[in-house]
């Protein structure tokens, strides 16, 4: 069947609009028409890394559709169900046994590799491969090819658009603290960078009853969103070097219980870690840097630690419907962050999210 897709033909290239053959869905697999998709960070840089080899490529890993047809070995799912798209897991290893699915053991493979775990792909071109199942999905496109694991059944009365940036910018912000951190009543929380991700962090930490939660960015754009969730807000660049690390720990206290790193920029995340408390956990989500320092005396004699945390340490067939439950409650108001923008306008979304003019940018068909 033919599709219109958003290719990335190299590293680093812009997306272009091109239509592609995709395969009918297999016994395993569900076709999903894309109503709306986030664009995230971890959609650009990956596409900015990996190798010449690894493309032309269909990106895409915040889907939200309704359901076209499933593979006859899908169960709880159907046609005309209303989904979000997540990231897969195999379900079968030892850690998602555990329940652990962000560290499935076959992760790599089911996400980030372009194809299926038989090496086949799902998208062609003039009889040529295109890579694409990233997370499962490569929602870049009119109709996608998920899975009973990464395809998550919500509420048809569900607004798609609003929905979508729930299957990974939203759920890793949320999760860590609700899932990674699970802070306690009375406990303060730092969030440095405030993108899409950290403004669900400010904001599940708030749900939970925080009353001091602390928002760093360089942007005062994205502090006044953070102000307007309840955080106090901190712009470093206003202060001296050693002033931010000064002035969390006056907001917080003597130092913040625990600490969410979205930036990935080391030095940022060193800083992070020094206005932890003692036995504080600095929890890390952002993709970037490869290696970062920190000061292992204060480390060590204060009992700091840091953590990696893979989209929230969630499992998205819980996970995504608890948030849009608190959504819809009120206790999650993400809408606002949302800025849309037609499909063909990919590339102008890309711009004016990495210009800081938006905070996320949805795709709608």
């Amino acid at each position: 069947m033919k599709t219109r897709a958003a290719v990335v033909e190299g590293p680093g290239e812009p997306f272009r609009i091109a239509e592609l053959d995709l395969d009918e869905p297999r016994a395993d697999e569900i076709l999903v028409r894309i109503k709306a998709v986030g664009l995230c960070h971890t959609d650009l840089t990956v596409a900015s890394m990996l190798p010449a080899e690894m493309f032309p490529r269909v990106f895409g890993h915040e889907g939200a559709g309704v359901v076209e047809a499933v593979g006859s070995d899908i169960t709880g799912v159907k046609a005309g169900d209303h989904v979000v798209m997540s990231f897969r897991s195999c379900r079968d290893c030892g850690h998602c046994s555990d329940g652990d699915f962000g560290y499935c053991e076959n992760a790599m493979v089911l996400n980030n590799m372009g194809y299926r775990a038989d090496g086949s792909t799902t998208y062609s071109r003039d009889g040529q491969p295109v890579a694409g199942s990233f997370f499962g999905q490569s929602s870049f496109s009119e109709l996608a090819i998920g899975y009973a694991d990464n395809v998550v059944v919500v509420d048809p009365s569900t607004d798609l658009t609003l929905a979508a940036p729930f299957g990974c910018g939203f759920l890793t912000g949320a999760g860590a603290v609700l899932n990674t951190i699970d802070p306690e009543p009375g406990s303060s929380l730092l969030v440095s960078g405030v993108g899409a991700v950290g403004l669900a962090a400010v904001a599940a930490a708030r749900a939970l009853g925080l009353e001091t939660v602390v928002a760093v960015d360089t942007q005062d754009s994205r502090l006044e969103q953070a102000a307007a969730l309840g955080a106090h807000v901190i712009n470093p660049t206003t202060l001296p070097e050693v002033g931010g690390v000064e002035k969390i720990r006056e907001l917080t206290g003597g130092g913040a219980t625990a600490a969410v790193d979205t930036t990935a920029v080391p030095q940022v995340i060193k800083q992070g870690v020094q206005a932890l408390a003692a036995r504080g956990r600095m929890v890390v989500v952002g993709l970037g840097a490869s290696e970062f320092p920190v000061d292992s005396i204060d480390l060590l004699y204060n009992g700091k630690s840091v953590q990696g945390c893979i989209e929230g340490d969630a499992d998205p067939q819980t996970l995504i419907p608890r948030l849009l439950e608190m959504r819809a409650a009120g206790d999650l108001p993400l809408d606002e962050l949302v800025t849309t923008y037609p499909f063909e306008d990919i590339n102008r979304a890309v711009e004016e999210v990495t210009a800081g003019t938006v905070v996320k940018p949805v795709l709608v068909f």
